[in-house]
């Protein structure tokens, strides 16, 4: 089974390209998702995270709340680092698990995990093949802007702490622009799916 790691920047499209690949018949997990169930009540980071940034970051029925959570580490590196430390673990536990499942029943599969900060994580080595996912700047910001609740500060913030998708390119097997119409990304995605077949095969 081929394992592949899904990455870009933000806004770039990186959902657009997952749901695509999924379509054509590969695993995708999401790791937004994992991240988001890990610290539900039940989740394996949620006591540390509660015992690590304390009881404001709580709604009245216990669970916590993602944006009193941001804010807590929006501007400090050191406090994001460390909720990185708790909540990454059990997310990398639980892709494991499903693709190892995933593999069990699909020997011959394809398995994508779309993950903004696999590189600068460290973890993209895990994978067999690396897609990028690629747009001008000015889009991103665009795109970003569109999102409920989005203030153009904290989309410029965040953009600049992320690395430069030049950077991220020089790590990429395959890298899909998605600067043009959506036509033209699930073209170039849909060839990105046969080439990692051939490989795979």
């Amino acid at each position: 089974m081929l394992k592949v790691g899904l990455t870009g920047g933000l806004a770039c499209g990186k959902t657009f390209v997952g749901e695509e690949l999924a379509r054509l018949g590969c695993l995708l997990i999401q790791a937004d998702e994992l991240g988001h169930a890990v610290i539900e009540p039940t989740g394996e980071a949620y006591q540390s995270v509660v015992r690590e940034f304390g009881p404001s970051i709580l709604t009245p029925d216990a669970h916590i709340d993602r944006a009193a959570l941001a804010a807590q580490v929006f501007a400090d590196p050191a406090r994001l680092a460390r909720l990185n430390s708790l909540v990454h673990p059990p997310v990398l536990r639980r892709e494991e698990a499903l693709i190892a499942a995933y593999a069990a029943a699909h020997p011959d599969g394809i398995a994508v995990v779309e993950a903004a900060i696999l590189i600068e994580a460290g973890t993209s080595k895990r994978f067999d093949r690396l897609i990028v996912v690629a747009c001008a700047e000015e889009q991103q910001l665009e795109r970003a802007m569109r999102r409920p609740g989005a203030v153009e500060a904290d989309v410029l913030a965040r953009l600049r702490r992320q690395m430069p998708l030049e950077q991220k390119r020089k790590f990429a097997d395959f890298v899909i622009n998605t600067n043009g119409e959506k036509e033209d990304t699930l073209r170039q995605t849909r060839a990105v799916y046969e080439a990692l077949r051939r490989f795979e095969s």
